[in-house]
């Protein structure tokens, strides 16, 4: 199957990409590659022994740890970690996490033009992207500049074997939502569409052995490998209805980040399946089903993710205020965004029930 168009615009970024079992302990070896000698190691309170244990392994090349990355990228937490930056003289970040953290890095560099090398312990995908969301005041933004991309990533499948089934479930349907949307993107071409179909396929493959047997350390290293295919796609492509949903509900009621995603992802697809069936078709054909939005449903179902924005906190008073803010300044989309549809959308978000076909 080709996946040739006849006119598209195409962009990838420069970054040092590693695999392997292990291969965060090669971090002293980047860091003397990018000519930098003063890390400053990045995580969140949960993380902050890990974050303590690389810095004691890099010696004298850490500046210090930073270990108050929080969900959503708030600005305020992101001023006081430029000011530690600066207060320690580091001349590079170093981000051990997940998304909050790799957000945390992204905000810094993207006021200090400090280098970053990033190592995932979730399959967040973020760290592939030159895109940073960031909250404040309750409204979350996004930015995109080049400034922004992480210069090093470390896939290392050793990172995620402890991470929690749940979150391992909800964290790859967060990055499966990149690739989903990415197929039906404006800006679409022929690579991001690989990128998105062969991501998607990884996880499809690996993530019930995953569930089956969490120390397989494989089925780990495909689903790091799933995660970095649709990071790089997201950076290379604008997302549309899933994503705008997402923002609203994370950045205006808190609601946690990658359970939302996992959440909301079939009803976005199946609401965009009306117009755009046949660049949604892949999704159904892989992961088995007559429609793109069922399909991930029941996926998402059977691998034992959350499946209603109630059981997430989202309150159901608060649909009509999340529609008016998803619809005032919405992205572009295939499926024109009417507001009665986002509010039966939502609805069924929040009740749990499958998406409307």
């Amino acid at each position: 199957m080709s996946f040739f168009q006849a006119s598209f615009d195409a962009r990838s970024a420069a970054v040092r990409v590693r695999f392997g079992a292990g291969v965060r302990h090669k971090l002293a070896d980047e860091i003397g590659r990018l000519g930098c000698h003063r890390a400053l190691i990045l995580s969140t309170p949960p993380q902050a022994e890990g974050a303590m244990q690389l810095a004691a392994d890099l010696k004298g090349l850490a500046a210090g740890v930073f270990t108050r990355a929080a969900m959503h990228t708030p600005v305020a937490v992101t001023d006081d970690a430029v000011a530690h930056v600066r207060s320690v003289d580091a001349d590079c970040l170093v981000a051990l996490g997940g998304g909050s953290t790799t957000g945390l890095g992204k905000a810094i560099a993207y006021r200090t033009d400090l280098p970053q090398i990033v190592i995932p312990t979730t399959y967040a995908g973020s760290e592939a992207t030159w895109i940073l969301g960031q909250t404040e005041n309750g409204v979350k933004t996004t930015v995109a500049d080049p400034i922004i991309q992480p210069e090093v990533i470390l896939y290392d499948a050793e990172l995620v074997r402890t991470l929690p089934v749940d979150m391992t479930v909800t964290s790859a349907l967060n990055a499966m939502a990149h690739a989903a949307e990415a197929l039906y993107a404006e800006n679409r071409n022929p690579m991001s569409t690989m990128l998105a179909i062969e991501g998607l396929r990884a996880f499809a493959a690996a993530l019930p052995r995953v569930i089956e047997n969490p120390q397989d350390l494989d089925a780990r290293g495909e689903t790091l490998y799933g995660a970095w295919l649709c990071g790089t796609v997201l950076g290379q492509v604008g997302m549309a209805l899933h994503h705008k949903l997402c923002h609203t509900l994370g950045g205006s009621f808190d609601l946690p980040h990658a359970e939302t995603h996992a959440v909301v992802l079939p009803h976005a697809i199946a609401y965009n399946a009306h117009a755009v069936p046949d660049l949604l078709a892949p999704v159904a054909e892989i992961f088995g089903g007559s429609s793109p939005g069922q399909a991930l449903f029941d996926f998402a179902r059977s691998m034992g993710a959350p499946s209603s924005l109630r059981e997430l906190g989202f309150k159901r008073d608060d649909i009509s205020k999340a529609t008016d803010l998803a619809t005032r300044k919405p992205y572009w989309n295939p499926q024109p965004v009417a507001r009665p549809a986002i509010d039966e959308l939502l609805l069924a978000a929040w009740a749990g029930d499958p998406p409307a076909a």
